[in-house]
């Protein structure tokens, strides 16, 4: 089914007289300051969508029918910049806003000296690169038309013509209100981000619509999809991975799409929510290209044209609303790109080329008048337009229906690739000369005119088939497909790889073989330090001098007389005057040049503030100053995020010790706590068993000898709780220890006796089979008994088993004395085992207050040996102690 003519152009007509609705409301709204909501980060992220045309709306489905996945790097490069690079586009929009940049050719040529015939060759290259691109736009909208209303492939020229001059039309009346780029264009953004709604929701709807009512489901959608289908094999290959580098680079090189990034940010901080927002749309608008590409090749009549599959799925089963709404996504998508295409490369046209010749030839003519230059630029931005707009439709007709023409969203891509070694370096390397960029740009431009643009009109159109087959002159190392011998490859691996290369070989050799200008040096410091440098500061070491007078004429003649006022008034209220022009200072006339950069771009102000105030002269000792300062700068930044990390980790430390001192105190606490109970309690028991043997001198023998154990055991234990008070003082400050060999068998024995005899009654089996026998160290013998007493004590007193058995091992492990204590109770709790040797850790509530171990392990020390709590085994506690044999080092 088919529409007619008579509902297809209302429709079309009514749907861009609601964008110049749109447009219209918001420049008014703009002009009383009401934009707030513009200037939102939703609003900038939808205008960066102006990236996806009528190519990734038709075209894509149609890759996807003929090549599989060859489509996703189109999508996938510009979202892995987004979320990987997006620091780099913040370097572009910081650049931009500090430089007050206009377009990529402006960016470039203030970046490399403010060049003038560098920026005009740029605007040739985005021009040439960009007509492919805009005739793809013109024939998606005549071929969705024509399938739309079954109207004659004949006619296509004619709508074509008529697309392009309303096109044009639109562009004129929202484009060019205003030189000053900082007047942004509101209306044309607006319009931008309606226009990736509808395209975004046309696009979906034919994709659910094609799922879930054509095909019957996801299963049914993918049945008949295979490997050979989805193209896999040349997935990740060359071709492949060249259009995932290519797509990457038009998200930053593409005018459009600098324009909407760069130009129209109006707040760095949308880069942000951009950075997950823009991948997201992203998602969402290649989400149903394969669906729709497998049901389309079933469910489309014989011979459709799979790029408009997306159009004519609807269409041929008479879904009449779909149809339309997935045509005017179409429109949307073709419009949005030509709309900021021609802005951004009408910008370049009047600032870089128009503007220079005007300024020359009135100014011969004596024609100097207010306005009159702001004039002439307005006028040849809406000429240019024009000119922009009949380029591509020359393009699309010499070109006609050509299969060609299908891959000429590739051929813009490789085109506006060319920028991208000048701009990477000159944001990133300060030894990039304008030489060296221009070098890079010339040959990489020529290469890809050769080996991609004009071949790509087929025939013996740009270039006799002889030439395409044979080379220039028959020379076959020349031929545009193979240059220089190289096998066959495609196509666009081809020119890519001998374009780009050549193109950043050129730049990177040359300007290690030039010389940089002051004014150079100048502003790749200016644009690589954009984060670091002081630009106002910096722009004030041009020496320039000139009458204010003279300068006020210029601001007048490019400004207008009530803006240039605005500006002379506030210059010379800053310089503290009340009346008159502002003192002609270095600082004002730089000032004054970047303010007109907004308007006429860099290059263009630079060379009219020269006219006035003759050559700059930017002295090398104060250019070197400021290379000094960056450097301290940078040094004294480095130094000061080093001591920032230092005091972190001070702080850090000191933090952990405070934790660990009010972890000691509270142990401390306890312990007195734990000391004043434990020591009233064996006091009170021998005080009153005594009392029970001095009252009662009848009790006979076993109640005397009952009574008398008690009052023993209790003096031991109060004993042991006073020895542990007196090496309290031992683990602060402790006092050198006698070091004499001794047996130190002899004092294991020793404490076994001690440790065994208030335990004879208990059910203890200590056993002590394997013996290291002579066994000599350095040691005090008092204070290793007390070590072997200590974990044999713990061994029975944290022993919760009827019978506690005791394993001691002894040996002479090289040139060590090793012994093993190994119990059967129930161990270290894992919890535990890193802090069983801190000071006031208690394992339990039984027996010491915390300080055996400690005071074990400071003995040890002090005898040059050690004390270790063994790997955990599954059984109790395994203590190994370790001291070197004497005549030994420890």
């Amino acid at each position: 089914m088919t529409f007619g003519v008579d509902m297809i152009l209302p429709v079309s007509f009514g749907y861009v007289a609601l964008l110049f609705l749109l447009a219209w409301w918001v420049d008014r709204r703009a002009a009383r300051g009401g934009v707030a909501w513009l200037r939102s980060p939703l609003t900038y992220t939808l205008s960066l969508s102006v990236y996806c045309t009528a190519w990734t709306f038709y075209g894509a489905v149609g890759a996807a029918t003929r090549k599989g996945l060859e489509f996703a790097p189109i999508y996938l490069g510009p979202t892995l910049v987004f979320i990987g690079w997006w620091w780099l586009i913040r370097k572009l929009v910081r650049i931009g806003r500090t430089h007050r940049i206009t377009s990529i050719a402006d960016m470039i040529s203030s970046r490399y000296g403010k060049s003038r015939a560098l920026a005009a060759f740029a605007t040739v290259v985005a021009v040439t690169a960009t007509t492919p691109y805009i005739a793809l736009q013109l024939q998606s909208l005549t071929l969705s038309y024509e399938v739309i209303t079954g109207g004659d492939p004949s006619q296509d020229r004619k709508i074509a013509f008529v697309a392009a001059l309303g096109l044009g039309l639109f562009t004129i009346l929202f484009g060019t209100r205003s030189l000053d780029e900082n007047e942004r264009h509101y209306g044309v953004v607006a319009a931008i981000a309606m226009e990736a709604v509808v395209k975004l929701a046309a696009v979906i709807a034919v994709g659910l619509y094609a799922v879930f009512s054509v095909a019957g489901g996801v299963e049914a959608t993918f049945a008949g999809t295979t490997a050979e289908s989805l193209n896999l094999d040349q997935t990740f290959g060359p071709r492949w991975m060249t259009l995932l580098f290519l797509s990457a680079a038009a998200i930053i090189c593409l005018p459009r799409q600098f324009q909407v990034t760069v130009v129209e940010n109006t707040d760095e901080r949308h880069l942000l929510t951009a950075s997950w927002m823009f991948p997201t749309y992203m998602l969402l608008m290649s989400l149903f290209i394969l669906p729709i590409a497998a049901i389309g090749v079933g469910a489309a009549p014989a011979g459709a044209n799979p790029d408009l599959f997306v159009l004519t799925l609807p269409l041929n089963r008479g879904d009449n609303e779909l149809a339309i709404f997935a045509f005017i996504g179409g429109l949307s998508a073709a419009t949005s790109m030509v709309i900021v295409s021609t802005i951004a490369l009408s910008t370049m046209v009047s600032n870089h080329i128009v503007a220079p010749l005007s300024v020359r030839l009135m100014s011969e003519a004596g024609s100097e008048r207010s306005g009159d230059v702001k004039s002439a630029l307005l006028t040849s931005r809406r000429v240019a337009i024009l000119g922009i707009l009949s380029l591509g439709y020359a393009y699309f007709s010499v070109a006609g229906r050509s299969d060609a023409l299908a891959a000429t969203g590739l051929i813009a891509f490789c085109g506006v690739a060319q920028f991208l070694p000048a701009l990477l370096a000159g944001v990133f390397w300060r030894g990039a000369t304008r030489t060296g960029a221009a070098a890079g740009l010339t040959l990489g431009f020529a290469l890809w005119l050769w080996t991609l643009f004009l071949p790509s009109f087929g025939g013996d159109v740009a270039l006799p088939a002889s030439v395409l087959a044979d080379g220039p002159f028959g020379i076959g190392l020349l031929r545009p497909y193979a240059l220089f011998g190289s096998p066959g490859a495609d196509p666009l691996v081809h020119a890519t790889v001998w374009s780009l290369g050549v193109n950043a070989t050129a730049l990177v050799l040359v300007s290690l073989m030039s010389r940089m200008s002051p004014l150079e040096r100048l502003q790749g410091a200016l644009f690589v330090d954009v984060f670091r440098a002081e630009p106002l500061r910096a722009f004030s070491l041009v020496r320039r001098s000139a009458a204010s007078s003279d300068l006020y004429i210029l601001a007048q003649r490019i400004l207008g007389t009530s803006e240039a006022t605005a500006v002379f008034r506030g210059a010379a209220a800053r310089q503290g005057k009340a009346t008159g022009l502002p003192d002609p200072t270095p600082f004002f006339i730089s000032g004054l040049e970047r303010r007109l950069a907004g308007s006429v771009g860099a290059a263009s102000a630079h060379a009219m503030v020269n006219r006035i105030a003759g050559g700059e002269k930017i002295s090398m000792a104060e250019l070197v100053d400021m290379a000094d300062e960056n450097a301290k700068l940078r040094r004294a930044t480095e130094a000061l995020r080093a001591k920032s990390a230092e005091a972190e980790q001070t702080a850090r430390q000191l933090r952990a010790a405070n934790e660990q001192l009010k972890t000691l105190d509270a142990r401390k606490d306890e312990f007195l706590s734990q000391v004043s109970h434990e020591l009233r309690t064996p006091m009170t028991s021998v005080r009153s068993f005594a009392e029970i043997l001095e009252r009662n001198p009848g009790l006979d023998a076993a109640q005397r000898g009952r009574f008398a154990g008690i009052i023993q055991t209790e003096s031991l234990r109060l004993t042991r709780l006073l020895d542990e008070i007196r090496d309290l003082s031992f683990l602060d400050d402790p006092l050198p220890a006698e070091r004499r060999p001794i047996d130190a068998e002899a004092a294991l024995a020793s404490a076994i006796e001690i440790s065994l005899a208030p335990h004879e009654k208990t059910s203890v089996n200590l056993k002590w089979e394997n013996r290291a026998g002579d066994a000599v160290i350095e040691a005090d013998p008092d204070r290793l008994t007390q070590v072997f007493i200590n974990l044999i004590s713990n061994a029975i007193i944290h022993n919760d088993k009827p019978v506690a058995e005791i394993e001691i091992r002894t040996a002479k492990d090289g040139r060590e004395y090793r012994v093993d204590v190994i119990d059967n109770g129930p161990g270290v709790a894992p919890r535990d085992r890193d802090r069983i040797f801190e000071t006031f850790f208690r394992r339990s509530t039984r027996g010491s207050a915390g300080l055996g171990l400690p005071i074990c392990r400071k003995f040890m020390t002090l005898f040059k040996g050690s004390i270790e709590l063994a790997p955990e085994s599954g059984g109790g506690a395994h203590f190994i102690l370790r001291a070197p044999l004497a005549g030994t080092r420890g």
